[in-house]
């Protein structure tokens, strides 16, 4: 599988132009000299954010960038021309690693976010910087110094407001094809999703967010076991996370207890980033179509009372759309909150980065 939110790529910055030994000699001019110019700065590299590209797989092809050297320097005090530089286009939130030091270097959020990654070499001093009363005609000029080198890795974290949690066939891209436009595979088996997948949910003109659809996880995802540990950085930057659960699965004719899936989920988020549980995270029971109506209601209590679950939580069928537009509703209606809440703190201190999250009270909402 080749995957297309991570790439590495090695960028080099122009070397700089080396300086010039040259003399003035002109006929019927008695005062001569040293005239040789500097050489030109190597070019830099720059990583550039674009909206307008979602994936890294251009740089499956391409891995190697390189800036433009200086020219040397030249007689009559003629300086080289610097070396053009190289900006490279990425997706918004791409984060950018240094291989050799695993330092971050930049974190491009916002479109048109530029990012100096090699910078380039300068150019070498002409003879005409040596002379001095002692020495009316030095013969010495430096060559330009190594424009920088570096092996990237480039993480793309998507920047969507909603993710979708959940072991795989929770019915996560099916919910997703519900609620939006966005069209990610749906089959009846396991790991359907291999790619990340955004879709653009519309309550009204004017009020509308992202939500992510995240390859399923499953036990074991934090250390490299199926394809989540790739993935779950996409969920660290989300506001809210949506934790989706098969009320009626069955695995090898066994049934596999939802409860059991959440806290598995848990240990998981735990295990690679413990503040992702701090985030507002509501339970959505789906697949309720798959039993009755009294039943599927009965056994969603049953989850809740015995996860202790103090957060929204909702009964859904999401193949057959019934239940899944109030989520949305609801998810809109807390990001009005908080943005109402931020502009409220900001007014009261000043301006600030004011995203505290509000309360939202525990209420189950079942699909009839």
């Amino acid at each position: 599988m080749k995957l297309v939110d991570e790439a590495e790529i090695t960028v080099t910055a122009g070397n700089g132009g080396d300086g010039c030994i040259g003399f003035r000699r002109e006929k019927f001019i008695p005062l001569g000299g040293p005239d040789g110019g500097d050489g030109g700065g190597g070019g830099d590299v720059y990583l550039q954010a674009d909206e307008n590209l979602n994936t890294l797989v251009d740089f499956r092809h391409q891995k190697q960038f390189k800036a433009q050297r200086g020219e040397n320097g030249m007689g009559q005090q003629r300086y080289g021309k610097a070396g053009d530089d190289v900006t490279i286009t990425v997706p918004v939130g791409t984060v950018v690693i240094n291989v050799a030091t695993d330092e971050v270097i930049g974190d491009l959020t916002a479109n048109g976010d530029r990012l100096l990654v090699a910078k380039g070499g300068h150019g070498g001093l002409g003879n005409m910087h040596f002379k001095s009363s002692t020495n009316r005609s030095p013969r010495r000029a430096t060559p330009g110094t190594e424009g920088e080198q570096r092996l990237l890795k480039l993480e793309l974290k998507l920047l969507a407001d909603v993710g979708l949690l959940g072991f795989p066939n929770a019915g996560k891209s099916t919910f997703v094809r519900a609620v939006s436009a966005a069209t990610p595979k749906v089959a009846d088996y396991p790991f359907t999703t291999l790619y990340p997948n955004l879709g653009v949910v519309s309550v009204e003109p004017g009020r509308s967010f992202v939500i992510a659809d995240i390859p399923g996880l499953i036990e074991g995802a934090a250390e490299g076991a199926g394809l989540g540990s790739l993935f779950l950085r996409h969920v660290q930057r989300t506001r809210l996370l949506l934790h989706l659960v098969d009320i009626a699965p069955m695995e090898g004719g066994v049934e596999v207890p939802p409860a059991e899936q959440v806290r598995a989920i848990e240990n998981e988020l735990r295990k690679y980033d413990p503040g992702m549980l701090e985030k507002p995270r509501w339970l959505v029971l789906n697949k309720a179509d798959l039993l009755f109506e009294d039943e599927a209601r009965e056994r969603a209590q049953q989850v809740v009372s015995e996860l202790g679950w103090t957060e929204p939580w909702f009964l859904v069928s999401a193949i057959g759309r019934e239940g899944t537009w109030p989520i949305m509703l609801a998810v809109q209606a807390f990001f009005d909150r908080l943005r109402e809440d931020a502009a409220q703190l900001a007014n009261a201190n000043g301006p600030a980065d004011a995203a505290a999250t509000p309360s939202v009270s525990a209420e189950g909402h079942d699909a009839a």
